[in-house]
């Protein structure tokens, strides 16, 4: 930590309303990444006021994404810590006594009109093209009784925020300077349930949890007015804002988990991306590298060489032949046995494989990762290729494309090679490849991408496979001699 920066408290809050949003890992990296480089501490708090939109899981899902992702928080619901609770439907009581300060003072008023009422002033607004939209004010100044007298009337009234014209309409923003937004409308803060908005619950849980530096994306620019009268009208010091630029899809519209399934970060697990890859992907759309060498890096590095001024403003398109990329990179780095651990808890979890998975074709998964760890890219497309190392011999098929393929000399070819297989000694792949050349290539005069396939196909059901002499040494001498064999007599 710098000697010159003060120990940052940062937050993300999502709302457990559906599968987590990639956004939300965005936000939490920069705020992680920023709490680390002063030697602060960041928070998890779960916004879950909305009940309506609830979604039973989510919740855990969240926990677990930032998890797997290396960006546990140091306090949340899953936590602890000292200023909880963490889930703002533990907190309803917190925040009774902001709103009637609010109100006692003159900064809010009850507003009892009816949702029809309020489709009906929008719909006028938007008829006669009024330039000052937002609600017109009705309820203030007004008794309930008073109130009840005129149209639109409805029993239990929310509390709205009553914005004064010189509201603030500007403020700095310590990724892009100062920034000016929209004069804010009559905010609702407490909803006729007596559950908060978000507008008040994120200022008075900001507060209260310490919170420093609040990292949140641009669509919030706008409501940044109403939160700073907030914090004037409740004495609160203002926190340092960084609002984040969207993710984009490549046609540059917001990324939505309804148009694009990489939305969802739970998509990325299952699809077979490393956590590393992904956190370092995301590091790359919020901030450039200096330069193409400098795209692979840690999260450490990251934060060793974190500034806010370098931040990107622009949307960043989500480009997902970059991740791939990344990811073939990190999985190439890895150790043969921590892909094997990896890629077998992958293609159980994504029901590739069984969880009683056979430990004898465990072991041949094993024998198996260095002959394919140059050619993946995603931990999915392990348990696809080595297909054939896990099927009884008698239930390999052969696809109809490659029995197609076979040339006229196949049953000659498969004759040769099950002579070699059968006197090999011992039975290793560079003696199998050495002793097939000699015999196919050299005595048959076969070009070897001829000479090799009868076996390829024979022994993988496949045109293409993993290199064939190592497959073969894996699946053993007898293994292998029964494919042979069976392929023969098919001809």
């Amino acid at each position: 930590m710098s000697d010159s920066l003060t120990p940052a408290r940062t937050r993300v809050a999502p709302s457990p309303t559906g599968d987590p949003h990639v956004g939300t890992a965005f936000m939490a990296l920069f705020d992680l990444a920023w709490a680390r480089k002063t030697g602060g501490s960041f928070i998890l708090r779960i916004e879950d006021t909305d009940r309506a939109r609830l979604v039973e899981g989510s919740e855990q899902n969240i926990f677990d994404s930032l998890d797997w992702l290396g960006l546990s928080p140091d306090e949340g619901p899953n936590k602890g810590g000292g200023h909880g609770p963490y889930r703002q439907s533990e907190r309803l009581e917190t925040y009774r006594p902001f709103v009637d300060k609010l109100l006692a003072d003159g900064h809010a008023y009850h507003c009892w009109c009816s949702a029809d009422r309020l489709k009906e002033v929008r719909e006028e607004q938007a008829r006669t093209k009024q330039a000052n939209t937002g609600y017109d004010r009705l309820c203030h100044g007004r008794t309930r009784e008073e109130r009840a007298e005129l149209p639109g009337f409805a029993e239990h009234p929310v509390v709205r925020m009553l914005v004064p014209d010189d509201a603030p309409t500007h403020f700095t923003d310590i990724i892009r300077g100062t920034v000016n937004a929209p004069h804010p409308d009559d905010q609702v803060i407490l909803k006729a349930d007596g559950f908060p908005t978000y507008h008040l619950a994120v200022v008075v849980d900001d507060h209260l949890m310490g919170i420093t530096t609040v990292v949140r994306g641009e669509e919030w620019i706008s409501s940044t007015p109403k939160h700073l009268l907030l914090h004037e009208w409740l004495g609160f010091d203002l926190p340092q804002f960084a609002h984040m630029p969207l993710l984009r899809n490549t046609d540059k519209s917001k990324i939505s988990k309804r148009k694009n399934p990489a939305a969802r970060l739970l998509w990325f697990k299952e699809q077979g991306y490393l956590p590393e890859a992904v956190r370092n992907f995301l590091q790359l759309l919020g901030y450039p590298p200096a330069s193409d060498d400098a795209e692979v890096s840690t999260f450490d590095e990251f934060v060793a060489d974190f500034s806010w001024d370098k931040v990107n403003t622009v949307g960043p398109v989500f480009d997902l032949k970059k991740l791939d990329w990344l990811n073939g990179h990190y999985i190439r780095n890895l150790t043969a046995d921590d892909l094997a651990d990896r890629i077998v808890a992958h293609a159980i979890d994504a029901g590739q494989l069984p969880a009683d998975f056979n430990p004898s074709h465990v072991a041949m998964l094993r024998a198996a990762v260095p002959i394919i760890q140059e050619r993946l890219t995603l931990l999915a497309d392990a348990v696809p290729q080595l297909q054939f190392l896990f099927t009884h011999d008698e239930d390999l098929v052969v696809a109809a494309d490659a029995f197609a393929s076979l040339r006229e000399d196949a049953a000659a070819v498969l004759d040769a090679t099950i002579d070699v297989v059968s006197g090999l000694d011992p039975f290793e792949h560079d003696s199998l490849q050495a002793a097939l050349r000699t015999s196919l290539v050299e005595g048959m005069g076969i070009k070897p991408k001829f000479a090799f396939a009868p076996a390829r196909i024979a022994v993988t059901g496949s045109r293409v496979s993993p290199p064939l002499f190592e497959s073969m040494e894996i699946l053993g001498r007898d293994s292998s001699l029964r494919r042979l064999k069976a392929l023969r007599a098919a001809l």
